[in-house]
C-alpha cells in the first residue's frame, strides 16, 4: 500500500472516530463529593456541579413558620443521624421561605458536625432520577434531594419517575436519600387540570388518582400560609438587628408597610425585598457571617 493511501487511510479512520465520539457524548464526568456541601445535578454528564456559595439565608432570620421550621430540622438531623425520616412536601403560600428554609437547615445540621450534601434537581430534570440515585447510594454520604417549585401539566409524565423514586420499583429509595421539595400546590397539579379530569372522565374518582397519589409519597406535608402584619414586621426586624441597618424602628416599620402595599400583600420575599432596598439607600453592604448577599428562593 502507498505512503498516499496509509495517510489517506488513517486519516479517515480518525474522521469516523471523530463522529463517534460527538454522537456518544462526553463521558461521565468525576464527581467529588469533597468539593462543595451543596451540588446541583448536571444529567447531560451525570455530574454533580458543587456549589461553592449557597444561595441561603441564616436559620434564625426565617420568621413566622417556626413550627414548620421545627419540625423540618427535626426531619433532617434523624436523617444526618442515620435514623427513620420522611421526604418532606414543602406547599402554599409564595415568598413564604419555603426553599429558604430547606437550604437554612441544612446548613444548621451540617454546622453540627453531619456528612450531610443537599443535590438540587431541576424540574426538567425529574426524569433522570434512576441515575442520580444509582450515583448516590455508593457516595458513603447521607444526601437530600432537592427539587424547587415542583409541579407537573397536563401532558407530563416525569412524575412517574419521581413516585418510583419516592417509594416504589424493585430496589426502592437507598437508605442514605431522602427527598425535599417545594411547591404552591398541596398536590402538584393545577386545581382546574384535576376538575377537568374529574368532569370528563368515566370514573371521576379514579381520574387523578395517579397523579394526586405523588404528593402521598411525602411522609411530610408541611405548609406555608400568608403571614401576618406582626410576623412581616419580626422578619424586617430579625434582618435589621442581623444587618445592623437601622435603629430607627417607627420609621423602618412604616416604611415596611407602605413597601408591603406597594407589592400587594406580605411575605417573608417582599420583607427581604425592602430590605435591600433600604441597605441600597443607605449604602450599607448585606453580608456577614459567611452569608452571600442574595435575596431568599421563594
Amino acid at each position: 500500500m502507498s505512503e498516499v493511501s496509509t495517510a489517506t487511510l488513517i486519516a479517515e479512520v480518525r474522521r469516523l472516530a471523530d463522529a463517534l465520539e460527538r454522537l456518544a457524548g462526553p463521558p461521565p464526568a468525576k464527581n467529588d463529593w469533597t468539593a462543595a456541601d451543596c451540588f446541583v445535578w448536571v444529567p447531560a454528564r451525570e455530574f454533580l456541579q458543587p456549589v461553592l456559595r449557597p444561595n441561603r439565608v441564616a436559620l434564625k432570620l426565617i420568621r413566622g413558620v417556626d413550627h414548620v421550621r421545627d419540625i423540618l430540622h427535626e426531619n433532617t438531623l434523624r436523617f444526618a443521624e442515620g435514623f427513620a425520616a420522611n421526604n418532606v412536601l414543602l406547599w402554599g403560600a409564595r415568598g413564604m421561605g419555603k426553599s429558604s428554609l430547606v437550604k437554612a437547615v441544612h446548613a444548621d445540621v451540617r454546622a453540627a458536625g453531619a456528612r450531610l450534601k443537599l443535590v438540587e434537581v431541576h424540574r426538567e430534570d425529574i426524569s433522570s432520577l434512576p441515575t442520580l440515585l444509582d450515583i448516590l447510594k455508593t457516595s458513603g454520604f447521607r444526601v437530600i434531594v432537592f427539587c424547587d417549585d415542583l409541579s407537573f401539566d397536563h401532558d407530563d409524565t416525569a412524575y412517574k419517575s419521581l413516585k418510583a423514586a419516592l417509594d416504589g420499583g424493585i430496589e426502592g429509595r437507598p437508605d442514605n436519600v431522602l427527598f425535599y421539595a417545594t411547591s404552591n400546590r398541596r398536590h402538584l397539579l393545577p386545581r382546574h387540570m384535576m376538575e377537568n379530569e374529574q368532569s370528563t372522565a368515566s370514573n371521576p374518582s379514579e381520574a387523578v388518582e395517579e397523579k394526586v397519589s405523588l404528593s402521598d409519597r411525602f411522609g411530610l406535608w408541611l405548609g406555608f400560609h400568608k403571614c401576618n402584619q406582626t410576623d412581616y414586621l419580626a422578619m424586617i426586624d430579625a434582618y435589621a438587628d442581623h444587618f445592623g441597618i437601622s435603629d430607627d424602628r417607627e420609621r423602618l416599620h412604616h416604611e415596611a408597610l407602605e413597601w408591603a402595599t406597594t407589592r400587594g400583600g406580605r411575605s417573608g420575599r417582599v420583607a427581604w425585598q425592602y430590605i435591600q432596598d433600604l441597605a441600597g439607600r443607605l449604602r450599607k453592604p448585606l453580608e456577614r457571617d459567611g452569608y452571600a448577599s442574595v435575596a431568599p428562593s421563594p
